[in-house]
């Protein structure tokens, strides 16, 4: 019986699992909102329901049972990894790590247990929390939610504690609860990339750049340039010890602030991530296929880089209402597109252009053109 690895989440990052579960022989079997959802089409398998219907997560984990069970986000319930114990199915991360991933707040606890950099936080429950902070951190703040927050959504940067206010009355009445963290004057965000298995066995691709406009990845660059190898190696090691100290399985991101020559842990995701798109084009394993093999406890591949510089752009939102019809405009033979079959609107992630070269200065020009002319028929 071919092995199924079942996927809660049918966005664009089940989506290109579907490839790599074909090359291993793997059968995809995931959980999507819709039968228009960006996984639908290439899933071997579907299962329409959301991850807080018990039906759907039984059919999810019905006979024949999945070697595995994982996920393309992290609003997971806890309701779920109840069901897959008792039908003898491994989540992978389990609740246990993945706690890290969706709460915030349990997130730099944690950092700060492992002895690793967090900015300085503080968990707000009043107004007058927020003016101790502030009056403490320079009269700035970044106010987030613990939970459900992403893409720049669940964070805003503050000067007055009026500013929270709305959040904190939402958290004393049973919503997310709040933190509030310095505003790090960072000069660059960057990603480390880890897998690990079961066994323990884990590889880190190298360190990469990400550039973010109006609180959204649009350019990632690998390896990040100009990155002193001291900091490199402490990125690594900072992944690593993220990655051992939760008992991740699957692939984990960091994401990290530079800020003169102090790295700061920002923001952990634990399944592949938007940073590590360039990987499919750019290493000798992509951390979709990367993913499989950890959730599956297989020997993990290699993740040297395949050309010298890769860059991944993102196709955010874009004034085309069908993406496919760039796809005879985009010239560029090394340009390799993904359209995530998904409608497209203002900001959202709808694609990405990655392309390999010799200089990052060409990489970058190549990869940003393409995009362009993906979201709107211009070079940018």
């Amino acid at each position: 019986m071919i092995p199924i690895v079942a996927v809660v989440g049918g966005g664009q990052l089940a989506r290109m699992m579907a490839a790599p579960a074909t090359a291993l022989g793997l059968t995809l079997r995931v959980l999507v909102e819709s039968h228009e959802a960006a996984a639908a089409l290439p899933a071997h398998e579907t299962v329409v329901g959301l991850p807080t219907d018990p039906d759907a997560i039984a059919r999810l984990l019905a006979h024949p049972r999945p070697a595995a069970l994982t996920w393309e986000h992290e609003h997971i319930p806890a309701e779920v990894f109840d069901a897959a114990e008792a039908a003898g199915v491994p989540a992978r991360p389990g609740l246990h790590a993945l706690l890290y991933a969706q709460d915030k707040i349990e997130m730099r606890m944690r950092m700060d247990a492992l002895g690793l950099p967090n900015p300085a936080w503080a968990h707000v429950e009043t107004e007058a929390d927020v003016e101790d902070f502030l009056a403490r951190h320079g009269g700035h703040g970044v106010l987030k939610t613990a939970r459900g927050g992403y893409d720049g959504k669940g964070v805003r940067v503050i000067t007055s504690p009026a500013q929270a206010d709305d959040w904190l009355r939402a958290a004393a009445d049973g919503g997310p609860r709040v933190l509030i963290e310095e505003k790090v004057p960072f000069e660059r965000e960057l990603a480390v990339l880890i897998a690990r298995r079961p066994s323990g066995e884990a590889r880190a691709w190298p360190t990469v750049e990400s550039i973010q406009r109006a609180g959204v990845c649009s350019e990632v660059i690998a390896p990040a340039p100009e990155l002193p190898a001291r900091l490199a190696q402490e990125a690594a090691e900072i992944g690593r010890t993220v990655a051992e100290g939760l008992d991740v399985t699957g692939v984990l991101a960091v994401e990290m602030f530079l800020a003169g020559d102090r790295l700061l842990v920002n923001e952990l995701a634990m399944r592949p991530h938007n940073s590590g798109h360039w990987t499919i084009d750019g290493a000798v394993t992509s951390q979709f296929e990367q993913h499989l093999r950890a959730v599956m406890d297989l020997p993990l591949g290699s993740t040297e880089p395949t050309a010298p510089w890769t860059v991944m752009a993102n196709v955010l939102g874009g004034s085309r209402t069908r993406l496919t019809d760039a796809l005879a405009e985009v010239d560029d033979a090394g340009a390799r597109i993904q359209l995530y079959g998904k409608g497209v609107r203002a900001g959202r992630k709808v694609g990405h252009v990655n392309v390999s070269a010799a200089t990052r200065d060409e990489a970058y020009g190549r990869a940003v053109a393409a995009a362009a002319i993906v979201r709107d028929g211009v070079d940018a």
